[in-house]
Parts: structure tokens; C-alpha cells; sequence
């Protein structure tokens, strides 16, 4: 199974999408998929029915939000939630 992401308004740091992609990371963004000024939900049905991870800035919301499916027993690919900072240097790295 590969790992693809979708990322929202929120999290457009294109540096990061960037060095996403150059590692052979399947990344899509808001944008760039014509789905600007959706609510935040519309974000999350976009990236299930995509069968994409979803990456945001936006805790509290989609926190929220994956609560409200859990109980409505909806599945999605899930989400990654990071506390938004400026990054000085973007760096990516794995083991295999």
C-alpha cells in the first residue's frame, strides 16, 4: 500500500509538498485539485473518496471532525495533524 496525501488550504507549504514529491511521495494539495474555500469537511470527503491522507495545520477542526465520523462509524484514510510553525528548512528522511 502507498501512502498518498492530500493537503489542505491550510497546510499549503509548498516547500514541504516539494520535498514530498522528490521523494516519490504522492501528494496532492487544495489547490491544485479545485477544491479552494471548501469547508473543512468537504476537505475530508474529497481526500476519503480519494483514498488520501489528509495533512493540516487546522487541529482543533479536523480533530473535531474525526471525532464526529468515528461516532457516525464513516471511515477515511485518516488524517495527519501538525502545529503550524514556520519552518526554516525542510528536511525529510526514512529508513527503509
Amino acid at each position: 500500500m502507498t501512502l498518498r496525501f492530500y493537503f489542505d488550504e491550510d497546510s499549503m507549504n509548498r516547500a514541504l509538498i516539494r520535498a514530498l514529491q522528490d521523494r516519490g511521495i504522492d501528494v496532492e494539495n487544495a489547490i491544485d485539485a479545485g477544491q479552494e474555500a471548501k469547508s473543512d469537511e468537504n476537505q475530508l470527503e474529497f481526500a476519503t473518496a480519494q483514498n488520501r491522507v489528509l495533512f493540516s495545520f487546522n487541529i482543533g477542526d479536523y480533530h473535531r471532525l474525526h471525532r464526529l465520523w468515528l461516532a457516525e462509524r464513516r471511515g477515511h484514510a485518516g488524517i495527519v495533524l501538525c502545529p503550524q510553525h514556520r519552518m526554516l528548512r525542510c528536511e525529510i528522511g526514512w529508513s527503509s
